[in-house]
């Protein structure tokens, strides 16, 4: 099976290229500059910087599945007329623009990796794939309007498409608030953290459990336009989080308490209000559909994905 993949620098793509190697995947990249350091059995396309009218149609010749991860996550100059715009400019346009030369050229189905933030900022129980969505910020809003064009397209077309909403990411490199966990807890000296009394509750996924999800959607006829919330199942406080990291690492970590209003409030002066949001208020998945339909279960527990990333950093 020919798989065209995108974002195949990012954080996610380095392992979920070595799996679809692993399992005789034929697989193309569409990259803004070409990468030395790939395969040469990877075919890349290169197309320079990424607008809404680029023509896909060469690296989409033959193509089976496309997987859709490349996506803006930041606006550096948020002081822009229009942050959503930015965001729409690679989260929606690019991606509608993919998936419609994709359709014209006989692509079976289209995985798109969306986020969670879709359905919301926070929770006080778990969220379910038939919720309402409630994007808060431009980022949200940009993928959800994405994934609103990508049906609306399967709905005319013969295109499937298969939406993957996880929650936050972690694995060797992690980036975002879980890479600052990490450098939190292995600084040179313990730093004292006023996070010891955070009383929230989060749903992660391993990159491990993310990249197996993925591969399992390529093919399988049951995940034909579908949205999938996707978790390990073992949700845990900010606290029980930095001290599993620790005890992974062999680390000592200081965790004083401090209210968390006060931390948000302070995040706020310093432009990182959304970060502390994120990292203290609680955010749960039940990804039962995905276990349920797909019969889908996380291939990696917790502290087998924190020790991968110990001995990988070592």
């Amino acid at each position: 099976m020919k798989i065209l993949l995108t974002g195949a620098t990012g954080f996610i793509s380095k392992e979920l290229i070595q799996e679809l190697l692993n399992k005789d995947f034929e697989l193309s990249t569409i990259l803004r500059n070409r990468v030395d350091h790939f395969p040469n059995k990877i075919k890349q396309f290169v197309v320079g910087d990424f607008t809404r009218d680029i023509d896909y149609s060469n690296a989409l010749t033959g193509i089976d599945c496309v997987i859709h991860l490349a996506g803006k996550a930041h606006v550096v100059d948020k002081t822009r007329a229009s942050v959503l715009d930015e965001f729409r400019l690679i989260n929606t346009d690019l991606t509608l623009n993919l998936a419609r030369q994709a359709a014209t050229a006989g692509v079976k189905r289209f995985i798109f990796l969306s986020s969670i933030r879709v359905d919301g900022n926070q929770n006080s129980k778990p969220f379910l794939e038939s919720d309402a969505s409630n994007p808060q910020e431009p980022y949200a809003i940009s993928k959800h309007e994405a994934e609103q064009g990508l049906f609306k397209l399967a709905e005319r077309t013969d295109l499937e498409v298969v939406i993957i909403r996880p929650p936050l990411v972690y694995g060797v490199n992690a980036p975002g608030n879980f890479g600052r966990l990490l450098h939190w807890v292995n600084a040179k000296y313990p730093i004292p953290l006023p996070f010891g009394s955070i009383n929230n509750s989060r749903s992660l996924v391993a990159l491990d459990n993310l990249v197996d999800f993925i591969i399992l959607c390529i093919s399988h006829k049951k995940a034909a336009n579908e949205v999938f919330l996707i978790s390990d199942r073992e949700d845990l406080s900010t606290t029980q989080l930095l001290r599993k990291i620790a005890n992974t690492f062999d680390k000592k970590v200081f965790l004083l308490s401090a209210p968390v209003g006060l931390m948000i409030f302070m995040a706020g002066l310093l432009g990182r209000k959304a970060d502390a949001t994120r990292l203290f208020s609680s955010l749960q998945v039940d990804s039962s559909k995905a276990k349920e339909l797909l019969n889908w279960n996380p291939k990696i527990t917790m502290d087998e994905q924190l020790l991968k990333i110990a001995k990988a950093q070592k």
